[in-house]
């Protein structure tokens, strides 16, 4: 595995004057996915936790719908000058009879850490139906239980204390137990894993869970949402008007701007249970 954090000389400038110091960087560093032999996706990246990327990476392309889909991943074709592994590429080969990505699904070769809609062929791609839809999910989940979930997130954020420049995703539970929490360069990536541990951990569909996303809630993280049947989505920032298009459509309870105990629901709000009314209150 690649290095997950850098040390950089950096010139620090404040009231104080300037000195100079050692500052520690999030790694980035590119991914080659491979489907098969076939290169599919170039994605830049945290290194670490990179098959759980590749396992939700296609996971949400509509290509994987359990473990058993993968007959195995492996590390390959990527050496240095001086001979070592980089880490930097992966292949995965599908079991007998899964069905390959289709050419229409297929991304740009080279996406950025930061946009995966914008790599997409076309949008209606991205807007297939899923196979393990949320919208007769049951679960409900208390604005007192959502309100702890950013506090949760921001703890297991390890590598964010010593970056600060990492997004992070977790899946709880929906009475707020944290399950699984990730961390990337890239908020979709980050998502990707959080969802392949599930599926590698026999978890898909994601049924009675809440996705929770450091960031904004963008059209891809919905989509990724719907495509795991992860019911609830939550994000500390604001969603898109496409993401909540398609959170309506598809039966998904979208929370944005989830700060302390405020939030917006953007979709589903009968997932979102009331508090209970004061006394003497109207």
């Amino acid at each position: 595995m690649g290095r997950l954090t850098v040390r950089a000389p950096v010139l620090s400038v404040g009231p104080d004057g300037q000195h100079r110091r050692l500052d520690t960087l999030a790694a980035e560093e590119p991914l080659e996915l491979r489907v098969d032999g076939k290169p599919l996706s170039v994605t830049m990246r945290t290194p670490g936790h990179d098959v759980e990327l590749a396992h939700g990476f296609l996971l949400t392309e509509g290509v994987l719908g359990s473990s058993a889909d993968v007959f195995s991943a492996r590390y390959c074709d990527s050496v240095d000058d001086s001979g070592r592994n980089t880490y930097n590429v992966l292949d995965v080969a599908l079991a007998p009879g899964v069905e390959p990505p289709d050419a229409s699904l297929e991304r740009n070769f080279y996406t950025t850490s930061s946009c995966g809609v914008c790599g997409k062929a076309s949008l209606d791609a991205v807007r297939r139906k899923t196979r393990f839809s949320p919208a007769s999910d049951p679960v409900s989940v208390s604005p007192a239980t959502l309100s702890t979930l950013p506090g949760t997130l921001r703890v297991a954020q390890k590598l964010f204390d010593s970056t600060g420049g990492l997004h992070a995703a977790g899946l709880f539970t929906a009475a707020g137990d944290l399950l699984v929490a990730r961390e990337d360069v890239g908020r979709h990536n980050a998502v990707d894993k959080v969802l392949g541990w599930a599926l590698l951990d026999e978890r898909i569909p994601a049924a009675g869970t809440v996705l929770m996303v450091s960031g904004r809630a963008s059209f891809e993280l919905v989509q990724k949402a719907v495509m795991a049947g992860v019911p609830v989505l939550s994000a500390v920032s604001a969603p898109s008007s496409l993401a909540v298009e398609l959170a309506l459509d598809a039966g998904l309870t979208l929370v944005g701007f989830l700060r302390g105990e405020t939030m917006n629901v953007y979709s589903g709000p009968q997932r979102v249970t009331a508090p209970a009314v004061r006394p003497g209150s109207t």
